[in-house]
């Protein structure tokens, strides 16, 4: 087999995806080997190039953009032009997916929703990622990460109640939504190779969310009872003399007195023997952690803590993350020299697979970069067509 060879090579996918759920899928799908051809307006494209409200060159291919379309080429189609619309319907007799993330019934209105485009090529799966889903009272209601997170319940949790409810500040639904969609459409693709048809798809900023809480669900379902891990007596925050670190006070036959040995205060455990009394006693078995942890670094507690087996971890910054050796040997840097942007670094892929390691074939794209060999790509196709 030669190494060249990656999962989903011959795989054409026409991607009208913009800002991050599904950005981020077909990115991942361009990872494997997919061909995405990235639909653009004219002049502004995916509006995640109008991140700094600018539409000079560099801003036209900022961080933002290039960190979720490398492995993508990219095309500018007026799909409302008559013209256009016909572009479209062409590349779509080539292509073995459609992706969007638009609100629900936008790809019907213009043209492109999966009766009318399955009637050109059958086997077509057409993949689709709103905010709340197609049907529903909030079907046609813009979908957004930060909605997602207040309407499914996940805001709504914090640690502690004296603590203000916030937005998550990583675009979580998203990202969620955006690798179920993934998932979704590799298993089209596998059900096609067995029926010879393709299929809708469809995922769910809102179903992502819910489908995460699926413990949380069960418990509530069954006993009207709330869920809450980052709200369990042992678990927490603390301060420290030079910066911060997590315990995971769980998993353990008696975590209270393994934290108590490696804090070096006195065990608290029989007085606190179970989960329940450790629930109600909280803020003062808290406020104890609390005093013996701000007495010394982060290193010396990590080290103690450790020793008794317990979960804990050191609270860094974004930029202390990618400078650890860890993720640079996990193959989470991907260093490319832009020609607008020059050398930046971005996230890599999370999936490794032995025999097929991911790589940039093609950078971040510039708008419309690949328009004229798309569309050649696209002549020589309908010529053998009609040939034929």
């Amino acid at each position: 087999m030669s190494e060249n060879i990656m999962p989903l090579d011959g795989i054409r996918i026409i991607d009208f995806t913009q800002v991050m759920l599904g950005p981020c899928a077909t990115q991942m799908l361009g990872d494997f080997g997919a061909d995405i051809i990235k639909i653009e307006r004219p002049g502004t494209g995916d509006l995640s190039r109008g991140f700094y409200g600018l539409q000079t060159e560099e801003a036209l291919n900022n961080a933002v953009f290039a960190s979720l379309n490398r492995n993508k080429r990219s095309i500018e189609i007026d799909t409302k032009s008559e013209a256009g619309h016909k572009q479209v319907l062409d590349l779509v007799k080539t292509a073995d997916v459609v992706v969007d993330n638009f609100r629900a019934g936008v790809m019907d209105r213009l043209g492109f929703g999966y009766d009318a485009l399955s009637k050109i090529n059958p086997k077509v799966i057409c993949a689709s990622g709103t905010g709340f889903g197609s049907t529903g009272p909030y079907a046609h209601k813009g979908g957004q990460d930060v909605l997602a997170q207040a309407m499914t319940g996940v805001m709504e949790k914090t640690q502690d109640p004296s603590i203000p409810k916030s937005i998550y500040p990583t675009t979580l639904c998203d990202y969620s939504a955006g690798m179920h969609l993934v998932q979704g459409i590799l298993a089209a693709l596998l059900m096609r190779d067995k029926t010879g048809h393709g299929q809708k798809v469809e995922v769910s900023l809102y179903d992502s969310m819910i489908a995460m809480q699926m413990q949380e669900a069960a418990q509530w379902s069954k006993h009207r009872e709330v869920l809450n891990w980052a709200a369990m007596p042992l678990t927490g925050v603390f301060d420290t003399s030079d910066g911060a670190i997590v315990i995971v006070g769980a998993f353990k036959a008696n975590p209270l007195q393994d934290i108590c040995t490696a804090l070096e205060i006195e065990d608290l455990s029989p007085d606190y023997p179970t989960l329940e009394t450790q629930r109600k006693h909280k803020p003062f078995l808290q406020a104890r952690f609390s005093e013996a942890i701000a007495g010394n670094t982060s290193s010396y507690w990590l080290e103690r803590l450790e020793a008794q087996d317990l979960l804990c971890a050191p609270v860094r910054s974004l930029g202390e993350a990618l400078a650890d050796p860890q993720t640079e040997i996990n193959g989470m840097l991907q260093s490319i020299d832009h020609p607008v942007l020059g050398d930046i670094t971005l996230a890599g892929s999370p999936v490794h697979l032995s025999k097929a390691p991911m790589i940039v074939r093609h950078l971040p794209p510039r708008l419309g970069q690949h328009t004229d060999e798309v569309l050649q790509e696209l002549a020589m196709f309908l010529n053998n067509e009609a040939a034929e």
